[in-house]
């Protein structure tokens, strides 16, 4: 299949996009001629997942995205110890007067090769009709696709013997998908946080466009706390050790009830409006530009397609789009992402569950912190007498947000502008990312998720990236990758850190 993606478009934009960037038509020939090394390198590296939760290709994960920095010319990379999995930084030295942060995470969601269309770990490319060939794997567009577009930008730099116009440092880590739980001792590694101070702002990679096309600015996203309510023979005696039969829960106290229970006091009769004591009390409202910013996403953007997506018909108290978009981006949440106890094969089996236990998140928006709401969510359940609940906080951290003026944001829109590609921005992502970590003190650094292409299924089955774009306002691979070029372009202007 012959891509007529938007490189298309970007050829034909006006010289403005050419001029910012020397030589780019060259520089797009190179990454054309590297597409399908581009490819297998994407399915290469979805073959082998890094997955925190299952203390999976722990050690080789770490080690081959090392190999990847290097092979795409960074001079130095060494796999820095975290406590849990590592994490991996590396520096490019252009000689260059200006410095960019660059956050990877390497790690990937876990997967059930039964729900999926093929195998997660295959990296099988597709047609979907109306779009264009496709990569289905876990991770390929959260966030492999985003980062391999990266790295084939620096692949051809490389490859036409050409200097970045600015410095690189890259920081990577193998645990963003169970909250980063060890990430802040990545950066504050000596060496890490020297070179972080160096830079103007740290982004990710990012496919932001839609199925029009329309791409995205993010400014901030919510920050999220992974943890564990667990009741049972290990929290209390009164439970059993282990499952017996469920006669006994005439005389005997049931860990999955009282886990039920405790669940019941988090939210109101709603079923989503928290009410831990206390947990609402630092939440900052929208200001009056972001529902401005949130009105014009909305206008945008086609809610018919957005409910498609998650499969639903209505949202909560069958609200507006605008109302929901305005929910969607500035209420924290308490979700349960799971429940776990007793038997849940064919049938019955009259147990009483020995154990139980919710997996759930919390996802915290401006001005909220971890710290803050473990603490009230632990005062919350003793209060009410739950002191046989374990509190077990797996990962977590809190909000980013950057000023949509500043310099760094304000680099991305021009790279959009010249581009000719049509954009939101978007105040928040209801998504999370560690930008906490430089964003906040004592590196006080911008943060953004950046750049053009289109894939869908993060966390779920049959996750997809597009790779070679049938419709001429959607990038491919290559075309994601030269936008990646123009951007290094811009934010060497910004001036000495």
């Amino acid at each position: 299949m012959r891509s007529i993606g938007l490189g298309l478009v970007l050829a034909l934009a006006a010289t403005g996009a050419n001029a910012q960037t020397p030589g780019r038509e060259a520089m797009a020939k190179v990454i054309a001629g590297q597409h399908d090394q581009n490819v297998k390198s994407l399915q290469d590296w979805i073959a082998l997942p890094t997955i925190a939760a299952e203390k999976r290709n722990v050690s080789e994960g770490a080690a081959y995205m090392r190999q990847l920095a290097l092979d795409a010319g960074f001079q130095q990379a060494r796999i820095v110890e975290s406590g849990g999995v590592p994490g991996v930084f590396a520096t490019l030295d252009a000689g260059a007067p200006v410095t960019l942060g660059v956050y990877f995470m390497y790690d990937v969601k876990q997967f059930d090769p039964k729900e999926w269309t093929s195998p997660p770990l295959a990296g099988q490319l597709y047609d979907r009709p109306g779009e264009g060939q496709a990569i289905r794997g876990r991770g390929a567009v959260n966030q492999k696709g985003p980062e391999t577009a990266f790295l084939a930008a620096l692949r051809a730099f490389k490859a036409s013997g050409r200097k970045l116009p600015v410095n690189l440092v890259l920081v990577a880590e193998g645990e963003e998908e169970i909250a980063s739980p060890n990430f802040p001792r990545i950066v504050a590694d000596p060496q890490v946080a020297a070179a972080l101070q160096k830079t103007v702002g740290v982004f990710i990679p990012s496919a932001s466009q839609d199925e029009s096309g329309l791409g995205d600015i993010l400014l901030g996203a919510k920050g999220a706390v992974e943890f564990q309510l667990i009741v049972g023979g290990e929290t209390s005696d009164k439970y059993p050790r282990k499952d017996v039969h469920s006669s006994n829960y005439a005389r005997v106290e049931s860990p999955a009830w009282r886990l039920v229970k405790a669940l019941d006091t988090l939210v109101a009769d709603d079923g989503h409006t928290p009410t831990i004591d206390g947990f609402m009390d630092n939440v900052a409202p929208l200001t009056a530009r972001q529902k401005e910013l949130i009105t014009q996403q909305v206008k945008a953007s086609n809610e018919a397609e957005v409910k498609k997506g998650l499969g639903i018909g209505r949202w909560i108290n069958d609200e507006d789009y605008q109302t929901s978009s305005e929910r969607f981006l500035s209420q924290p949440t308490v979700n349960i992402q799971g429940l776990v106890s007793g038997y849940t094969g064919v049938g019955g089996k009259t147990v009483l569950p020995g154990r139980a236990e919710a997996k759930l998140e919390f996802r915290l928006v401006p001005n909220m912190t971890k710290d803050e709401v473990v603490t009230k969510l632990k005062a919350h359940l003793a209060k009410r007498g739950f002191d046989d609940v374990k509190v077990v906080v797996s990962g977590g951290y809190g909000p980013n947000q950057t000023d949509e003026n500043s310099a760094f944001i304000q680099a991305q829109k021009r790279v959009f502008e010249r581009n000719k590609v049509p954009f939101t921005i978007t105040p928040r992502s209801a998504g999370s990312w560690p930008g906490v970590v430089f964003n906040g003190a004592p590196l006080n650094l911008p943060t953004g998720q950046f750049g053009i292409g289109r894939g869908e299924g993060a966390h779920a089955p049959d996750e997809w990236f597009i790779v070679r774009s049938s419709n001429p306002r959607v990038a491919g691979l290559d075309e994601a990758a030269l936008f990646f070029v123009d951007y290094l372009y811009e934010v060497a202007k910004l001036g000495r850190k």
